[in-house]
């Protein structure tokens, strides 16, 4: 990993965003989520910004899927509270990979060799990929059989 450190860079900013946002889903009785990207030139990796260049905090599968482009890969953090089987509350905090199937050689590249870095960085439980926007739907159930 410490060859993609001093690839890849975090602002303090993001960093503190990034420890915040896991600390305060911890116990969310909702869904939320924050959708994160690389910066081709300066491989920063920092918050996406909405349409109207603001960060969000989304609270549905459905919200994220309206966001993620089409041909361009995003790092996903989400926190998705759900029942066990036993009637306890868990609230699993992964890394959802998107890289869609028509995104070029080198933004894959871009994005895989900084998957680990983000996941280690954010702290999350786990990683789960992502190809298409229809591919959230089966979320819920991959996180009920981790």
């Amino acid at each position: 990993m410490a060859s993609e450190s001093r690839l890849y860079t975090f602002s303090g900013e993001t960093k503190d965003h990034l420890r915040k946002f896991r600390l305060s889903t911890s116990r969310a009785k909702d869904p939320q989520a924050v959708i994160y990207m690389i910066d081709k030139n300066t491989h920063e990796i920092r918050q996406a910004l909405d349409d109207y260049d603001e960060a969000r905090v989304y609270k549905s599968l459905d919200e994220i899927g309206e966001d993620l482009p089409d041909h361009t890969p995003r790092f996903v953090l989400l926190s998705y509270p759900l029942t066990t089987s036993d009637g306890r509350l868990s609230v699993p905090y992964v890394l959802l990979y998107y890289l869609p199937i028509t995104c070029n050689a080198e933004m894959r590249m871009l994005y895989a060799g900084a998957k680990e870095l983000m996941r280690s960085t954010a702290e999350a439980g786990g990683v789960i990929d992502v190809e298409s926007v229809e591919d959230l739907e089966e979320i819920p159930e991959k996180l009920a059989n981790k």
